[in-house]
C-alpha cells in the first residue's frame, strides 16, 4: 500500500473491466468542450476521404479530474518517449 503526500494510507480501488469495454474503440480525432462544471471529451473515428466522422465515445469529467488526466497523460507520454523515442508533433509543422 502506498501513502500520499500527507502520509495517509492509499485506499484500494477495485476496477472492473468488462470484455466489451476491454475490446476498446479506435478514435483518431477528439473534440473537447467545457462548461463551468464539466469537461466533455468526444472521441471520434474519422475515415479517410469520407468527410464525416462518428463519435465512438463521450467522457464527461469534473474539471479537477480533467486536470488530473492532463498530468497523467503528460507523465505517460514522457515515459513512452523515454522508452520508444520522441513522438512526432504534427501540430508544430
Amino acid at each position: 500500500m502506498q501513502a500520499d503526500k500527507n502520509n495517509l494510507p492509499a485506499q484500494s480501488l477495485n476496477i472492473e473491466l468488462t470484455e466489451e469495454i476491454a475490446e476498446g474503440d479506435y478514435a483518431n480525432f477528439a473534440i473537447i468542450g467545457h462548461s463551468p462544471h464539466e469537461f466533455v471529451f468526444d472521441f471520434v473515428r474519422v475515415l479517410p476521404n469520407m468527410g464525416k466522422g462518428k463519435v465512438k465515445s463521450r467522457i464527461i469529467m469534473h474539471p479537477q479530474q480533467a486536470k488530473m488526466l492532463l498530468h497523467a497523460l503528460r507523465e505517460n507520454i514522457r515515459l513512452y518517449e523515454q522508452s520508444f523515442g520522441t513522438i512526432k508533433d504534427e501540430t508544430q509543422q
